[in-house]
């Protein structure tokens, strides 16, 4: 074999290749598209962190206040809408709520319908910080993107889509709730 009769050969074409010889009976299918999926988010994975960290933060804080600008004015969430929107537990939020009130990015504020509740407040800053690291963010995964033309990217998210909404709403299919 040349190097070139597996020229466009990706990693997940090599190991389903040694597969289909230890296990010639199954059918590896899945692994073609599921195993592609995670090897492309390990790959883009270094650089998306890399550029939320140029902003001062970490993927988990752009997550909160990402949620946050994306809620429109005036750019507050009570924690259980943030915590159910990022599909967090209570305590994980808790600890990026802290680091990020320090950093001055959000705020804590009395809710003006009921007294006892808090809501997570984006401040000026934090709310620059979100679309600052939003824009840089997006730039980057575009030049993922550029081997692909419009028309295939439009394809290749089509599908995505159609594959992800059916999981979603058949837990069984995923592997459970989530």
């Amino acid at each position: 074999m040349t190097d070139g009769d597996h020229a466009d050969e990706d990693r997940v074409d090599r190991l389903g290749r040694q597969w289909a010889r230890e296990l010639p009976d199954l059918d590896t299918e899945p692994m073609t598209i599921l195993g592609r999926a995670y090897r492309l988010s390990n790959l883009v994975r270094p650089s998306i962190e890399a550029t939320f960290a140029g902003f001062g933060l970490d993927r988990g804080e752009f997550d909160v206040i990402g949620t946050l600008r994306r809620s429109g004015p005036p750019y507050r969430l009570t924690p259980t809408e943030l915590y159910t929107s990022l599909m967090i537990s209570s305590g994980g939020l808790t600890h990026r709520l802290v680091r990020l009130e320090k950093a001055g990015l959000i705020r804590r504020e009395k809710s003006p319908s009921d007294g006892r509740s808090l809501l997570v407040a984006l401040t000026e800053e934090g709310a620059a910080r979100a679309e600052a690291a939003f824009r840089a963010d997006m730039a980057s995964e575009a030049r993922f993107l550029q081997g692909l033309n419009p028309e295939e990217r439009a394809a290749l998210a089509g599908l995505l889509r159609k594959l992800i909404a059916g999981l979603e709403r058949d837990p069984e299919r995923r592997g459970g709730p989530g």
